[in-house]
């Protein structure tokens, strides 16, 4: 058979990709090349047009029945996109879905704060430019969180809007809330801290307290798991726990965590929440009962869930 062109060999391992949900590794296997070199062609097939992704609001949901769903929720806003079976093209277009908020809502002199996630990591580069605010960070660094980190993504911010950063210098764990208190005490910490009373506009991401859905879940010990199951806890914001009522649950876990508390974004008049997949369904609902999301950026397969929710309540 005919060796294929270039042109052809990015669409067939486009294909693979995208529509096959083949791993980079096994593609780098079939064709005999490497996995970087299937990463770099994977690029070069969207640069070139071969592939295209599309972000959308469901046909299958229109705005009448969104805007439903955001009433039942008690919410502002519900932005749905598309669902992909590729967990990093999802979170690329959640991310590009935030980047536009952020772009579109934000006024100069807001104080805005923003958590730390993967998506909203990825977020940050798609900002090309914001109005002169101050950039607060809401949570400490979660090391081997996937990539990125906190302050990174507070200096990219901050060089978009040419405004002043307030970075958190501390993790989101540790592992007493001795050490928790010690570090609440030095001042650029306490700063940071303190200036989460008087955000305008937060960006989060919402994790459901279970594994494979919280990077804080993740990250501790099972017997620290436990409590917040035991506790009731469905949802996990910046380390924070919330039962199914929307109440904070504390546990051994709140007097560690550094980041922003429950009840500063309770007082703050604008906040983003990001989340995806149909298992976090009952987290989300806990977040909004907990009056800490305005506006929820979702794939279709949580925004799906919402809804059924909803019918069956």
């Amino acid at each position: 058979m005919p060796q294929p062109t270039h042109e052809e060999l990015l669409a067939l391992i486009g294909k693979d990709y995208y529509l096959d949900n083949r791993s980079k590794v096994e593609i780098a296997t079939s064709y005999g090349i490497s996995r970087f070199q299937v990463a770099r062609m994977l690029d070069e097939a969207r640069a070139e047009g071969i592939v295209r992704i599309e972000v959308r609001t469901p046909e299958s949901m229109p705005p009448k029945e969104l805007h439903q769903l955001a009433a039942w929720l008690g919410i502002r806003k519900v932005i749905v996109i598309k669902t992909s079976g590729d967990d990093a093209q999802q979170r690329d277009m959640l991310a590009r879905s935030v980047a536009k908020e952020l772009m579109e809502s934000v006024r100069a002199g807001m104080t805005l704060g923003i958590s730390w996630s993967r998506t909203l990591d990825l977020a940050a580069r798609y900002v090309t430019e914001l109005p002169k605010c101050d950039i607060v960070q809401l949570a400490g660094a979660l090391p081997g969180g996937g990539g990125g980190n906190p302050l990174d993504l507070i200096q990219r911010l901050g060089q978009a809007s040419n405004g002043r950063t307030w970075p958190l210098w501390a993790p989101l764990v540790v592992d007493s809330a001795a050490t928790a208190a010690g570090l609440k005490q030095q001042p650029e910490i306490s700063q940071a801290l303190r200036k989460a009373d008087a955000l305008d506009f937060a960006v989060i991401a919402i994790g459901a307290w279970a594994p494979n859905l919280s990077t804080v879940w993740d990250r501790v010990d099972n017997a620290v798991r436990q409590q917040g199951v035991v506790a009731g806890a469905v949802a996990e914001c910046s380390g924070r726990l919330i039962n199914a009522a929307g109440s904070a649950v504390v546990t051994e876990l709140n007097s560690r965590i550094l980041a922003v508390s429950l009840s500063q974004l309770k007082r703050t008049p604008t906040v983003v929440a990001v989340g995806h997949g149909a298992e976090r369904s009952p987290a989300v609902r806990a977040a909004a009962a907990a009056g800490i999301v305005s506006t929820l950026i979702a794939d279709e397969s949580l925004a799906a869930a919402l809804i059924r929710a909803k019918l069956a309540a």
